[in-house]
């Protein structure tokens, strides 16, 4: 192989099946041309330097996207800074400089709805004719759809935002993830029998789920897996005023202050309440428990 490379470039946010799809497109491609196959990524979402306003709602962090562009067999990520700097080149420009001049891109497969460039005016056609000029050939990807559903991150963040944590792993083709340090609360689930971890959402700067109960599975920072189920929400019961991220981890017994742990979204059980007793809460958990059980295999 020489230096040159078939890429596809984009945010890859959750590295969802959609952009895997595309992926094994840039790796054929590269197969039969002889070539090395490159994902091009950036570090921070465009918006994210545009607008000081901007609250990312991410679906993976930087270090996650990265390792799942490697596990897809891609023989090059390549991570951009994005800056004020890169805000500002043309797409002609990004494709001479970066693309032709840094990288050695022979060819690009852009997926349906990609657009780059300072004002993003410009679209496919333009990008094969720059392509012809600069030597790139650009190829339009096919599509990823799943149930008639193009499948995309704002698809996921959706469901996510609507709780549909099982229609989101299969759109992202795994299940969603967060991970944080696990802090003190206030210890109301401990007095009924339901010890919970919370997990410090300072620490999150992931999209979080419709507040609710979810089945889990919960990874503690030696690798160790439990079933677990976790509420999102204020406690209502409790007149709570703040949003918690409460897990009860079962079968588990020990101090986790301090310690990282994450916890997969295997299925929304039911959304937040407020009971008329403590009794009638401990009453529902017992049947939360009980349905985590049967869904949740580890």
């Amino acid at each position: 192989m020489n230096g040159k490379s078939v890429a596809t470039i984009g945010f890859f946010d959750g590295v969802h099946r959609g952009h895997r799809f595309l992926i094994e497109q840039v790796k054929e491609v590269a197969k039969a041309e002889g070539l090395l196959s490159m994902v091009i990524t950036f570090d921070k979402h465009p918006r994210e330097v545009l607008r000081s306003d901007y609250q990312p709602q991410m679906l993976s962090s930087l270090e996650e996207k990265v390792e799942r562009i490697r596990q897809s067999g891609v023989d090059r990520c390549e991570v951009l800074p994005f800056n004020k700097e890169t805000a500002s080149l043309s797409a002609y420009d990004f494709m001479k400089t970066v693309l032709k001049e840094r990288l050695g891109v022979s060819s690009l497969i852009i997926g349906y709805d990609n657009r780059f460039g300072h004002n993003r005016t410009e679209g496919f056609d333009d990008y094969v004719a720059y392509g012809k000029e600069l030597g790139i050939e650009v190829i339009r990807a096919k599509a990823f759809v799943l149930n008639s559903v193009n499948v995309s991150s704002s698809v996921i963040r959706a469901f996510l935002s609507e709780g549909e944590v099982e229609m989101a792993a299969m759109c992202l083709g795994y299940r969603y993830c967060l991970s944080g340090t696990v802090v003190s609360g206030v210890q109301e689930g401990r007095k009924m029998g339901f010890p919970t971890a919370n997990i410090d959402m300072g620490d999150i700067r992931k999209l979080i789920p419709a507040r609710g109960v979810y089945a889990m599975i919960a990874t503690l920072d030696n690798g160790t897996t439990y079933s677990a189920m976790m509420n999102i929400g204020n406690r209502p019961t409790f007149n709570g005023d703040t949003t918690t991220m409460e897990v009860n981890i079962l079968d588990y017994h020990g101090d986790l202050y301090g310690r990282r742990l994450a916890v997969s979204f295997v299925k929304r059980l039911r959304s937040e309440q407020r009971f008329p007793s403590e009794k009638a809460l401990m009453e529902q958990l017992k049947k939360d428990e009980e349905e985590t059980r049967k869904c949740v295999t580890l």
